[in-house]
């Protein structure tokens, strides 16, 4: 019998559509309800921040860095700081240490909890993401008084923080951190193990170790694949060598290893270890100390030369490389930014083929992006 054969169709999801986490466009070429291929488009929330980078001098850089990573603001700061305190060769006091990996958890915790919210909205469930965004205002609450901002903090500069907290500040997140602990168990009653979430999420999007190495996966989607590596563990910065905290991984518990529900759950694992290594922290600051390092305002002790800086963010390796050309030059002469989910977004093309246009919103769900960091 002769079979029947169609055209494929062309839609274009976005850039406005609300599952695309932000001004994000795909061109899916259908047959029926099949995704034959789909294709990200990017560009529509580029803002130029590597360019501005050249006429910025290094201090007015951070609050750029902000931008990209909105969810997870605290991070780029760190990671910003972090290659302009390795080229100058600053060492920044112990008690700054111990604030920034606080600030930097809170932060990484509430960016989980979005990408929680947002998976299950993505997929129908409505309640969870009323409880995911409580608990983010919480988390803005106690980062709002430590910086005076709720979103973009420009809170970790280079050579230091802003500005100290009270030993009040610090009771108040010791609270946080035993009020959330049940919630995760919450989390995983009404979403995690709910019947219709898993039946959506596993077996969905499967990304194999080896494919997740090539296309250069990192952070939760590295580890949701099977591959226990993360920065604050295997090559520790700042003081995160002190603290004792587990890399959960995926194991194809409710389907298929490296599927959507693996990469959603890794995430929500480490909101419990996040809360682990905030209340190490809060035993080991001391409320004596600098917060800041002397740093030459106009910078014209910048060595020549270049610097490279990954550090461990919500959605995994950020990379930050910096060459300066010395002398009394105020700015970098080049700032490249190596983006997680810039990296995550590519496999979606490998990936997508032969699943159903509903399944698309889960696989995007599941790696996270940030369209700010993705176009920068």
């Amino acid at each position: 019998m002769e079979q029947i054969k169609t055209d494929l169709m062309t839609i274009n999801m976005g850039p406005q559509h609300p599952s695309t986490h932000g001004v994000l466009r795909l061109e899916l070429k259908t047959d029926g309800e099949i995704v034959d291929s789909c294709r990200p488009y990017l560009g529509y929330l580029h803002r130029c921040f590597e360019k501005h980078c050249e006429s910025l001098d290094y201090l007015k850089i951070v609050p750029f860095t902000d931008r990209m990573d909105y969810l997870a603001a605290m991070n780029n700061n760190w990671a910003f700081a972090l290659a302009v305190e390795k080229m100058m060769g600053i060492e920044v006091p112990e008690k700054c240490e111990y604030l920034r990996v606080i600030v930097s958890e809170l932060n990484r915790i509430a960016s989980h909890i979005i990408a929680f919210g947002t998976f299950g909205l993505d997929i129908g469930a409505f309640t969870p993401f009323l409880l995911a965004f409580n608990q983010r205002e919480l988390i803005f609450d106690l980062l709002e008084e430590a910086s005076g901002a709720r979103m973009l903090y420009n809170y970790i500069w280079v050579g230091g923080v802003a500005r100290d907290v009270t030993s009040e500040w610090l009771k108040k997140v010791k609270g946080f951190c035993e009020s959330y602990k049940p919630v995760i168990n919450e989390i995983d009653d009404l979403l995690s193990y709910n019947k219709i979430f898993v039946s959506r999420a596993a077996n969905v999007g499967i990304v194999p170790k080896d494919l997740a190495i090539d296309y250069g996966f990192t952070g939760p989607n590295l580890r949701g694949s099977g591959i226990e590596f993360d920065l604050r563990k295997d090559e520790p910065y700042s003081i995160y060598d002190k603290f004792d905290f587990d890399v959960p991984i995926g194991s194809g518990e409710e389907g298929t290893l490296g599927d959507c529900w693996d990469r959603y759950m890794c995430r929500i694992r480490e909101t419990r270890e996040s809360i682990k290594i905030i209340e190490q922290a809060l035993e080991g600051i001391s409320l004596e100390g600098d917060i800041y390092e002397a740093v030459p305002k106009n910078f014209n002790k910048m060595p020549k030369g270049e610097v490279y800086v990954r550090s461990e963010t919500p959605r995994g390796e950020m990379g930050i490389y910096i060459v300066s050309e010395g002398g009394k030059a105020p700015t970098p002469y080049r700032c490249k930014v190596r983006s997680p989910a810039f990296c995550a977004l590519s496999i979606l093309e490998k990936i997508a083929k032969g699943v159903m246009i509903s399944d698309i919103i889960v696989i995007l769900g599941s790696i996270d992006i940030v369209l700010g960091e993705v176009d920068r």
